[in-house]
């Protein structure tokens, strides 16, 4: 398993959120963990309409971590103005979550979720085209804003 399926396999294990990591694809780790991070604050909403502050404080942080090491963790900043775009939008997206958390802000909570889920839709359109089975591999790895290390 490469380098970065093995830090998505472990950023899902630590959130307990199990899946077959193992024979997806970078893009599709990448939208795993978007949805993981969206499904998180949406039981935070839950929590935090409930008044059950434990629990919220719970999935914020999970939607913070997967944020945090999974999405931006795998950025290559070395890429240019879009990566570090990018990296923006993710901390101004995790600091919203942690005062969300704090003021018990709805309002902050669904800007954060609503600013996530437009980059997971963005992501989603973005779906590398399959390739037929016979096509030969590319001659290399094609240059882009995130880093894939070989294991």
């Amino acid at each position: 398993m490469n380098h970065f399926a093995r830090f998505a396999a472990n950023t899902y294990a630590s959130v307990d959120v199990s899946t077959g990591v193992e024979s997806a694809s970078r893009h599709q780790l990448t939208l795993m963990l978007y949805d993981a991070a969206l499904k998180h604050m949406d039981k935070a909403r839950v929590h935090m309409l409930a008044c059950r502050i434990e629990d919220k404080g719970i999935a914020i942080s999970k939607s913070v971590q997967i944020i945090e090491e999974g999405l931006k963790g795998t950025l290559d900043l070395s890429q240019g103005d879009l990566a570090l775009n990018l990296k923006s939008l993710y901390e101004y997206i995790i600091a919203c979550l942690l005062k969300s958390n704090l003021r018990n802000d709805e309002a902050l909570l669904a800007e954060a979720r609503s600013l996530l889920a437009g980059m997971r839709d963005t992501w989603m359109e973005i779906a590398p085209a399959k390739r037929p089975a016979i096509a030969p591999p590319s001659g290399g790895a094609e240059p882009g804003m995130f880093r894939f290390a070989a294991a």
